[in-house]
């Protein structure tokens, strides 16, 4: 389950039929004027074929409008507060926005105007852990006249594991989806939650024909067995459970069975809360697993713990699995497949190649045969630390992709602090740690995470420029510790006082013996204690995996948004993806310093800027209407990032297009 970063006070800081039916696809979007999917399209690539807005012109781009939802001032007493990240969808003539707070709207995609609101009515106080929503999903009925009611749909989850059918055109509840036109998405689980909050819905469903495939949002790092993660595919029309598919086998006769140490399992997690894509040609849908609960201890799970942190390729039709591609074996260090896949095309010896593209919290991209799971860029199983706790059997060895975007190790030398008390601070929190690269397994003395659980690469997943085969991975270069604590040696009170003091985080993992304990690592000032860029974008050849370049993303920060502490060059700490468009730019928001940015798409030079009233923790989204493209992010992302509710509109003055 996603994590928010927390910065305090100064870091607010190779089949020969498939190559025809791609070309066709790729046809059919290049006229493509919406954004009808959350990634962009069905294959989630985050490119658009627009123009109009380009290297040349971007530098005249201007706020066109701004829609508040109302939500920015929510007070919340349990949990973490409201995080607006959600990517708009805009099809048939709509704008489609949704909120942590299970409202949805329409708005005029030329004013953004509201023309409905759907309010699911959700219990602010529950305790949630990550509070938000990233989007909705839409579905045309093939077999209904278009003026029917529901006869084009939207497809909406609330944060409290709920599923609603919507008249496109109203907003009014489909009356034949599920019960009155909602799903509980809590019911039919193998284990149900063991807290309301224990089971959430941050992410909008995967339609593909007349199927629906969603995942879930697990509270992972609280005991063994919080709740279990299955993937279940819902028919559009009825919301009539088509099958489901338990990341966690419960079946001996599943070839990954002894993987989880030859027995039944009853632990929980390995769930799938980033977006599914599918391809409705192969009839496979793509599936980004997440780590078997609890994260950080292993005890109870033996084994690689295959289908969990992995690339699952499921059979539209049932559920079953085509193939699996593991990226993190037996995970001990929150590394979850955050990153919506991406489909696209890649060339190997001068044939193209259907693909799927995973980016990682450990900073890789792994590049594979979308057919069969073959990676495409080599992939090497190499040595790793062993675990130095009591029964915990760490894997031998972890997959290493030649395609690596963010550090994998970290020398004491390369200490780095804004003044010298920073550097001093920042050596002291890393001298005693235990600090072997990338896989060193928690410890009792405390280990160096390198990358750190929030990435590496992030949710925020990867845009895919189509004509030039170049994936924009958006990557963290911040370190953090974790440390395993005896139950027996807890202090609860001594670690409040700490936590009000370091912003340490402290999770009680029930089942296992031990707390969990963790923050990034900062020094005095707010400034992280790895040196800069914190955060960068970087372009990534799909060809061959060669880096084309590697820019500073954004800058740090005040939080009270007074005056920058440090030059571009730094790059910022950042959560939220990338869009690649064919007027060769990427946009980009997610940095902390409230701005969307336009980068050059084949030299990473920024060419505008964009300010927000908020973080644009979220992955921006273009369209075209009656003639004139917009650029739309959400900020708001809370937090470090800037509370707020805003959705904003860029384009080109009407006389400059």
């Amino acid at each position: 389950m996603h994590r928010m970063l927390v910065i305090p006070v100064v870091l607010a800081a190779a089949s020969v039929s498939v190559a025809p039916r791609l070309q066709a696809q790729s046809t059919q979007s290049s006229a493509r004027t919406e954004w009808p999917v959350y990634g962009g399209d069905a294959a989630g690539q985050r490119y658009s074929p627009l123009t109009q807005i380009n290297r040349t012109t971007v530098a005249g781009l201007t706020l066109a409008w701004t829609y508040r939802t109302g939500e920015a001032e929510t007070k919340v007493e349990r949990g973490s507060p409201p995080s607006l990240e959600v990517t708009p969808l805009m099809v048939d003539g709509s704008v489609y926005v949704s909120t942590p707070l299970g409202r949805v709207m329409a708005l005029d995609p030329a004013t953004g105007r509201e023309r409905w609101r759907f309010d699911a009515k959700v219990p602010v106080n529950a305790g949630y852990g990550d509070f938000t929503n990233r989007g909705v999903a839409y579905w045309r009925d093939s077999r209904a006249n278009a003026s029917t009611n529901c006869a084009r749909r939207v497809l909406a989850v609330s944060i409290d594991a709920r599923l609603f059918a919507l008249d496109a055109g109203t907003g009014a509840l489909c009356r034949d989806f599920g019960a009155n036109g909602e799903l509980d998405l809590r019911r039919g689980l193998r284990l149900p939650p063991f807290e309301f909050q224990a089971y959430q819905q941050t992410s909008p469903p995967a339609v593909i024909g007349d199927v629906m495939v969603i995942g879930s949002s697990i509270a992972d790092n609280s005991r063994i067995n919080p709740a279990s993660g299955e993937v279940r595919a819902f028919d559009v029309r009825t919301g009539k459970q088509l099958w489901q598919f338990d990341p966690i086998p419960q079946d001996p006769r599943d070839p990954q069975y002894a993987s989880w140490g030859g027995r039944e399992r009853t632990t929980g997690g390995a769930n799938a809360w980033s977006v599914i894509v599918g391809d409705a040609a192969l009839g496979l849908v793509y599936v980004p697993t997440s780590s078997p609960a609890p994260d950080y201890v292993g005890t109870m799970r033996p084994g690689d713990n295959r289908y969990a942190n992995s690339v699952v390729a499921l059979r539209i039709r049932d559920g079953s699995v085509a193939w699996h591609f593991q990226t993190v074996h037996h995970d001990l260090w929150d590394y979850d497949n955050a990153s919506p896949p991406a489909l696209t095309t890649v060339r190997v010896n001068g044939a193209d190649v259907p693909a799927v593209v995973q980016a990682t919290k450990t900073g890789q991209l792994f590049v594979l045969d979308r057919r069969t799971g073959v990676p495409l860029a080599p992939v090497e199983e190499r040595r790793v630390p062993a675990s130095d706790i009591p029964g915990e059997h760490a894997s031998p060895t972890q997959p290493f992709s030649s395609i690596r975007v963010s550090p994998h190790t970290f020398v004491l030398d390369s200490v780095w602090g804004a003044t010298e008390a920073d550097r001093v601070a920042c050596r002291e929190m890393i001298a005693p740690l235990r600090n072997e690269g990338i896989f060193t397994p928690p410890s009792l003395q405390g280990t160096l995470a390198v990358p750190s659980n929030i990435g590496g690469a992030h949710w925020g997943g990867v845009a895919i420029d189509v004509a030039s085969r170049t994936a924009y991975v958006p990557v963290n270069r911040v370190l953090a510790m974790v440390q395993l604590i005896p139950d027996s040696l807890f202090d609860a009170q001594a670690a409040r006082t700490m936590s009000s003091r370091t912003d340490d985080q402290f999770t009680r993992m029930r089942g296992t013996g031990y707390v969990m304990r963790r923050r990034i690592l900062l020094g005095p000032s707010g400034l992280p204690c790895s040196p800069p860029p914190f955060g960068s974008l970087v372009a990534v050849s799909l060809d061959d995996g060669h880096i084309r370049w590697d820019v500073p993303l954004g800058t740090v920060q005040r939080d009270d948004a007074k005056t920058l502490t440090s030059p571009a060059s730094f790059g910022s700490p950042n959560l939220g993806g990338p869009l690649a468009t064919a007027g060769g730019l990427v946009f980009m928001g997610g940095s902390i310093d409230r701005s969307l940015r336009a980068f050059d798409s084949s030299s990473g030079a920024v060419l505008w800027r964009g300010a927000l009233p908020a973080g644009g923790k979220a992955t921006p989204m273009t369209y075209e209407h009656e003639g004139r493209q917009y650029v739309l992010i959400a900020a708001g992302g809370g937090g470090a990032w800037g509370a707020g509710d805003a959705i904003m509109a860029f384009a080109l003055p009407t006389n400059a297009r």
